[in-house]
């Protein structure tokens, strides 16, 4: 089943769109706070298909992904009982987003840095920052520094692999592709 190959086609796709970098930042910033698919998804191919403007997909990522940040942070902080918590219940995620505030109190400002980088839901933890009243300005340089990280590593990877990359993610999309999956099903039994 060629289920990752039509994908990665479909986004190379809409990288060369003229709006490309508007959906860019739209999806960076609803990932932030509830989008499920995460912006490398179109960061990767963007970068690919214009190295040229590979730095500048990767700053429009990272801003638009710390400003969905403080989005889900003022969330929390806000209005997390009269409409978060009441989400979090009816979608059953009471429990990751209980281990979310236990990581917080144990590994306090690392769990933003980490969460922006890694592919650990980055929404959790912003609303959670917002929920513990975590100061602002270390959760804004934490989230941009872990968000920009990834998203600039993912853009230099691109750009300096070029064509040979193109191949090589070509050649092992499939298996790439279900090796995430294989991953996000992993991490929500551990988060259960």
């Amino acid at each position: 089943m060629k289920l990752f190959t039509k994908l990665y086609d479909m986004a190379l796709v809409w990288a060369k769109h003229r709006h490309a970098e508007r959906y860019l930042a739209g999806m960076s910033f609803a990932e932030s706070v509830f989008f499920p698919v995460p912006p490398d998804v179109m960061l990767a191919p963007m970068s690919l298909a214009q190295p040229s403007k590979a730095w500048r997909f990767a700053s429009f990522a990272t801003v638009a992904s710390v400003l969905g940040g403080v989005l889900g942070y003022l969330l929390g902080f806000w209005l997390f009982e009269p409409v978060v918590e009441p989400f979090i219940a009816q979608m059953q995620w009471q429990d990751k987003f209980n281990t979310a505030l236990a990581w917080f109190k144990d590994y306090g400002l690392w769990v933003v840095f980490l969460a922006g980088f890694s592919p650990i839901p980055y929404k959790v933890f912003t609303i959670g920052a917002g929920v513990l009243q975590m100061a602002f300005l270390p959760f804004i340089v934490a989230s941009a520094v872990g968000r920009g990280a990834r998203f600039f590593l993912v853009s230099a990877l691109m750009k300096w692999g070029g064509v040979k990359m193109e191949q090589k993610l070509r050649q092992y999309i499939e298996v790439l592709g279900w090796a995430v999956v294989a991953l996000i099903v992993v991490a929500y039994i551990l988060l259960r």
